[in-house]
């Protein structure tokens, strides 16, 4: 076994476990749910009625924005493919697909869960969405965006700006009543597992990428 094969052995397993055990807890989450019938949380019936107290323009604008660049073709192959590009641009190509993998198992995992538990959305929508409540696509990849910046780039800030963005997308998708908020969590969850658990599969070759760009930079 290779020093780098010996680096990576721990956060390998680590990876394993956390991201399995987040991808279970979302889908007994959502089991939890589905055998409620359309009943929702006490919880997610007062936070909706909060969302709906709390109106204003300038939240709703930013609601609206984050709606777009959160889903649909801009978020969902835009960002992406542009963040890969951006990754090979810096020679890292295994970083790149890594990144594109862990976006495409988060998005079908939160296809699977949403067509498995077919939950209602909030009656008082206010944008368009397609099939299922639980658990939330926005959120699932702004989870898998920001689980997946930390591996490939492990500082500190790159988690809190991550854990910003997927709380700021948790609210947004809440405000504007496209999901109830245990959905959000839901979310965060697959999303966060898909990327650790792709991140197990790719852990060596980025380490060895990792390793070949810091000494060039030395070098």
């Amino acid at each position: 076994m290779t020093t780098t094969e010996r680096r990576v052995a721990v956060p390998v397993i680590a990876y394993l476990l956390a991201g399995s055990s987040l991808v279970v807890l979302s889908c007994l989450l959502g089991w939890w749910i589905f055998s409620r019938g359309d009943e929702p949380f006490a919880v997610d019936t007062a936070w909706n009625a909060l969302m709906g107290e709390w109106w204003r323009p300038v939240i709703t604008g930013f609601a609206h924005f984050m709606d777009f660049v959160g889903g649909g073709w801009f978020g969902v192959l835009l960002v992406p493919i542009a963040g890969a590009v951006a990754l090979i641009v810096l020679r890292r190509p295994w970083a790149a697909a890594y990144f594109l993998a862990a976006e495409a198992v988060s998005a079908a995992g939160v296809q699977v869960l949403k067509h498995l538990f077919g939950r209602v959305r909030p009656e008082d929508i206010l944008v368009l969405s397609d099939y299922g409540s639980y658990p939330s696509g926005h959120v699932a990849n702004a989870a898998t965006i920001a689980v997946a910046a930390t591996v490939i780039f492990p500082r500190l800030w790159v988690a809190i700006v991550g854990a910003a963005w997927v709380l700021l997308m948790a609210f947004s998708r809440t405000y504007l009543h496209a999901h109830w908020l245990s959905d959000t969590l839901g979310g965060a969850l697959i999303g966060a597992g898909a990327a650790l658990l792709v991140a197990a599969a790719f852990a060596l070759p980025m380490a060895r990428e990792g390793s070949a760009v810091a000494a060039r930079a030395a070098g």
